[in-house]
């Protein structure tokens, strides 16, 4: 009998330790691989290292995953994925954590996977958090591999319809990738009524966060409206007011379902030329921004922390150098003038960006960059769910629209008699120099997804260059 113990002992430890000559040869070759892409100029080498490790060690992210000592806190829905997930690493390291985050976005399973090994030293990893970005559609299967504790969505909206269909089909996803974390905690926008149906066909436990008061314009409020039906009886909702697109407060006249009282609520709220502020809990928090979208992530991140058990003593305090842009939002000064990058890639956040340029009451220029890779979506038939005609009331003197589907975006402008100019990929380096020294002094640039680093390279390029422009070719000229 002993002999036999033994021998089940030694075949035990043999499995164990060929299991950790596996996990250690994926660590390697991943972060050899991101290292050889980061010198060759090829990426941030965030995606290919995370499958090669699953293709060496086909578990490797539940085994890593596994050595998180305390949460794994995951983020997904459709907008503000990114800045929530570094808002709730920033908090966690402010409070001395060591946090595991896919920081650039990377978020399907090569992605995160990624970020958990090239985080791992020797095959072992080192975090008391796990901040993970997720994608909607690799939610079901990072969630059977991750295992979460906390799952927070966000909003849903139409979104790349060519890879995500609409928001009922997101809504399946979704609902499928719960039932693959059964024990994990949701947290919830109540101010959503596609969430919050979702969370009631979902059995885990539910928290739910809103905001309790309007804060926001008619122009936040303009555009095609989403969600407007019941989930559960088919009703048409009605809303006491909208904050923008579907979110607000809403009830069914026909069946029970409505907003439902949100466990952490924003309330007494303002905004001033520093950013906005709220209080939630007896506790005044304050943004560093003037977005409204801001608040819901920053009160998301909250509920999150809150929920885990994590610290937020210094939750206040760490949001003062918190940067809400995250290198997707960022003003540039070329010469005299001010150019504000905005990332824009679906009607919702693209009308709140319109809405951004309405409080600003001075002459303005911009620039809008639509493509269609794979990163954007090649359909790009939500620009007509987008309200441009609030254009008419910002100010802005000149439009130039670039891209791949510059053609597109003139259109859509046309229709509401909006005058623009089409310009090519090559030519609009001179184009940008020349709206910074004949324009108003007051550029915002709007891109999506593909066109944000190179756009923002480029004007990076403009902002140090420091030199006198010289007069730009006639060609460029924008009447």
């Amino acid at each position: 009998m002993t002999d036999v113990t033994a021998a089940e002992g030694s075949v035990v430890s043999d499995m164990e330790w060929q299991r950790e000559i596996r996990r250690r040869l994926a660590v390697w070759c991943a972060r050899q691989a991101a290292g050889w892409i980061r010198r060759l100029g090829r990426g941030d080498g965030m995606t290919l290292p995370g499958s090669i490790a699953r293709k060496i060690d086909p578990d490797i992210l539940t085994e890593l995953a596994q050595m998180v000592r305390e949460k794994i806190l995951v983020t997904t829905g459709t907008n503000g994925k990114t800045t929530t997930n570094h808002l709730l690493a920033h908090i966690l390291e402010a409070e001395g954590k060591k946090v595991v985050i896919n920081g650039t976005g990377a978020n399907m399973l090569n992605g995160v996977t990624a970020a958990f090994v090239l985080a791992a030293g020797r095959g072992r990893l080192d975090a008391d958090y796990a901040c993970i970005e997720v994608d909607e559609n690799a939610s079901a299967e990072v969630f059977a591999r991750l295992r979460p504790d906390l799952v927070l969505i966000t909003n849903l909206s139409r979104d790349q319809l060519d890879r995500y269909g609409e928001v009922d089909l997101v809504c399946a996803r979704l609902k499928e990738a719960m039932e693959a974390a059964p024990c994990a905690g949701l947290i919830v926008n109540a101010d959503d009524p596609a969430v919050c149906s979702l969370s009631l066909q979902c059995r885990n436990p539910v928290t739910g966060y809103g905001i309790e008061e309007k804060i926001t314009g008619e122009s936040s409020c303009r555009g095609v409206r989403e969600s407007l039906f019941c989930r559960r009886c088919g009703g048409r909702l009605e809303y006491s007011f909208f904050q923008y697109g579907h979110l607000g407060m809403y009830r069914c006249p026909s069946c029970a379902f409505r907003r439902p009282k949100p466990r952490y609520g924003a309330r007494r709220i303002s905004f001033d030329r520093d950013g906005c502020s709220f209080e939630t809990e007896g506790i005044r928090l304050h943004c560093g921004t003037q977005d409204p979208c801001q608040i819901y992530n920053t009160l998301s991140a909250y509920a999150v922390l809150r929920a885990a058990g994590a610290p937020v003593e210094g939750f206040g305090e760490a949001l003062e150098d918190f940067d809400y842009g995250n290198g997707r939002e960022r003003v540039f000064r070329i010469g005299a003038a001010r150019v504000q990058l905005y990332l824009a890639k679906n009607p919702v956040g693209f009308q709140q960006k319109l809405s951004l340029l309405g409080r600003d009451p001075a002459s303005k220029d911009m620039v809008v960059e639509i493509n269609d890779g794979e990163q954007d979506g090649r359909d790009v038939s939500w620009l007509w769910d987008v309200d441009f005609g609030c254009l008419k009331e910002t100010g802005v003197v000149r439009i130039v629209t670039t891209g791949t589907r510059r053609d597109d975006m003139g259109l859509r402008l046309k229709y509401e008699d909006i005058p623009s100019t089409a310009v090519p990929a090559q030519d609009l380096p001179g184009v940008l120099k020349e709206l910074t020294v004949r324009g108003t002094g007051n550029l915002y640039v709007i891109v999506n997804y593909s066109g944000l680093y190179p756009m923002r390279d480029m004007l990076e390029r403009l902002e140090t260059e420091g030199e006198e422009i010289n007069e730009t070719d006639d060609r460029l000229f924008i009447p």
